[in-house]
Formats: C-alpha cells, structure tokens, sequence
C-alpha cells in the first residue's frame, strides 16, 4: 500500500471515529445543554428565574418534551413562581435547525398553573412580567451573558410556529385588600395558528410576549369577575364604581394601548 492510500485510509478512520464521539456527544448530553439554554436565556426575557426539570429532544423526529417549567414571580410578589407547567410537547422540523428560521410544528400545553397576586384593576404580577417582556421585545435582542448587551448586541433567532394550544390552565389568585381570601378559577383555552409565516417570523420574545398578553387579559377578566361575586364590603369596595372603567383601564395598561 502507498503512503498517499495508508494517509487516505488514516484520515478517513479518524473522520469516522470523529463522527462516532460527535453522535455520542449529541445523544448524551444534547438535553442538558438545551435545558442550561433555556435556564440562562429565558430570565433574560422575563426578568424572573426559569427553571426545568428535564428536556428530552429527538433530533431525528425534531420532537421535544419539557417536564417541570417554573417561571419565578417577579421581585415585589411573595409567591415563589407565577407559572408552573407540568408538561409542554413541541414538534420542530429538524432541517430548519440549521437554518435562519426554526419552524416550528406545534406547541402544545396541556395544564398550567397560574399564580396572581395584585390588584386586577391596577398593580400585579402579571403586569409587571408583561412589562420586562415588553422591554426585551422592544429592544430587538437577546444578551447572551447577565450582563448588559452592547449596541448591535446578537440578533434573536426566528420562529415560525404552526400551532400553538394552551389549554387546562388553572389561575390562583389572591387579590390586594382581600388578604387571606384566595381562590381558584379556570381560563379559557389560547390558541394561535400561522404564526410567523413568511420571510420574517417572530422571535422568542414576540412569541412570548403574545402569550403572555393573552393569560393576562384571560386571568385579570376571571379573577375581577370572581372578585364582583363575592359577598362582603371588601369586594364591594375593591370594585365600587366604575367597574368597568377601571377594568378598561387595566387592561389596556397591561396591553400597552
């Protein structure tokens, strides 16, 4: 066998054995490194700790699983977390990983746990969680340490999402003025098709920040509809009035209108 055959054959055994550790690397560890992702790039979003369980992700099928999500409650809220969800399932399509725009099949979250405290026509935790999303959607990127991005910082990577269901979901609230009172109501189902479609899509943050809006607009309406059906000068005093102004006002506060 000639040199330049025995270099070819070492060099393809190497390339081989390169690919073998690469898969290897891959298969084990892919998950953790997704989990760490969402772990350090999430709270950059919403100001407040994420933490998850587990992620289990198929690169083959572009299938993913996220066990335990815990958003934290802002700084101010006493309640450790303001969202808790057991489960969330996506489906991705694997060739667009590599691409400009991740398009995503389908989001599905099948119960949620919300946590609101605060005054639904004023002052909340869902409000102030919309506002630090707000202010990472505005600034059009997302910082890939703790510390402040500078002018021109990474431009935050695109989405394109099919079909996004969210539904289940339960709201715990407990209303400023009516301490020791706490109750529990459901929220309608949220539910979004096409978004992102075309060249632009949207990134994590807009996609965030569209549902956020909507569990706020769904738990603020809920819970002052509770609050007007309970007996007692304390309700009756939180939403004497104009009710429904004050209602308006909150929720184009919390929209931003």
């Amino acid at each position: 066998m000639t040199k330049v055959k025995k270099a070819v054959l070492v060099a393809g055994i190497g390339l081989v054995v390169l690919i073998i550790i690469a898969a290897v690397i891959v298969g084990l560890f892919l998950d953790d490194i997704v989990k760490k992702g969402v772990e350090t790039v999430g709270p950059q979003i919403t100001k407040t700790t994420i933490t998850l369980d587990a992620v289990n992700l198929s690169l083959l099928t572009g299938s993913a699983s996220v066990k335990g999500l815990v958003v934290g409650n802002p700084e101010g809220y006493k309640a450790p977390q303001i969202i808790s969800i057991a489960k969330v399932g996506v489906s991705v399509a694997p060739a667009s990983l590599t691409t400009g725009k991740i398009v995503v099949h389908s989001i599905e979250i099948r119960a949620a746990d919300i946590t609101f405290e605060g005054n639904p026509f004023g002052g909340n935790n869902l409000k102030k969680i919309m506002d630090n999303v707000n202010g990472t959607t505005q600034n059009g990127t997302v910082p890939v340490t703790n510390t402040a991005a500078p002018a021109g910082g990474k431009p935050a990577k695109k989405l394109e999402v099919d079909d996004f269901l969210l539904t289940g979901v339960k709201v715990h609230a407990s209303i400023t003025g009516m301490e020791g009172r706490e109750f529990t109501v459901p929220i309608p189902e949220i539910h979004f098709t096409d978004l992102g479609r075309g060249n632009d899509g949207i990134t994590a943050s807009e996609l965030t920040q569209m549902v956020l809006k909507e569990i706020s607009t769904d738990t603020i309406k809920a819970v002052g509809d509770y609050a007007k059906n309970i007996a007692g000068s304390t309700a009756n005093d939180l939403i004497k009035g104009a009710d429904a102004d004050k209602l308006k006002k909150g929720l184009d506060s919390l929209l931003g209108k």
